[in-house]
């Protein structure tokens, strides 16, 4: 049986899309040890683990769910929305490269409760980001890949500070918003 695992990061932000990822590993895929739930590693950590899942996964694909998705359809649609493009992200790049079959045996493990809806067996796992290495490493490509994008927004929007806290609801964050009002990523379903 091949596993892919899918993860989130974003959910509770103020501000900016929520992004997913999937990832397949190898059955050789050898930083099994370091890999954990994204939100207990270290910036440095988390980054040195994206290099790594990014150069030995077998597959992997990333998703989003823009912030005005997320006011149109409620941050869990949104967030399955992200997790489904992330899933097919990464069909389309097998497809392309060509370098593994999936065949019937793809299972699919969620972090969480719910699942997106896809054409392959899925699994919800409460704390999975903890538990299955291929969520692990799910976990933490979406979050680098989310971070990376409000470090790009920081400097954008200066004046929300969203290189610190990446559009969470600090307190930073909520005086900034009380300041300069919205910004243009802001989710206007949330309150703050």
């Amino acid at each position: 049986m091949i596993i892919c695992g899918i993860d989130e990061a974003g959910r509770g932000p103020l501000a900016g899309p929520v992004c997913a990822a999937a990832v397949i590993l190898g059955d050789d895929f050898t930083f099994l040890d370091s890999l954990n739930d994204s939100k207990k590693m270290t910036t440095a950590s988390r980054e040195k683990a994206r290099l790594i899942i990014l150069e030995k996964a077998l597959a992997w694909g990333i998703g989003w769910a823009t912030h005005e998705e997320i006011d149109n359809i409620n941050i869990l649609q949104a967030s399955l929305l992200a997790m489904k493009r992330a899933f097919e992200d990464m069909l389309e790049k097998i497809k392309q490269d060509g370098n593994i079959s999936l065949g019937d045996d793809l299972q699919v493990i969620v972090d969480g409760k719910f699942v997106p809806i896809i054409n392959v067996p899925c699994t919800a796992m409460v704390k999975a980001d903890a538990q299955v290495p291929q969520v692990m490493a799910a976990s933490i490509l979406a979050k680098t890949s989310r971070d990376s994008l409000m470090m790009e927004m920081a400097k954008k929007y200066p004046l929300y500070g969203y290189e610190k806290h990446k559009g969470y609801p600090t307190k930073a964050h909520r005086e900034a918003l009380l300041k300069h009002g919205p910004s243009p990523i802001q989710r206007i379903s949330f309150k703050y």
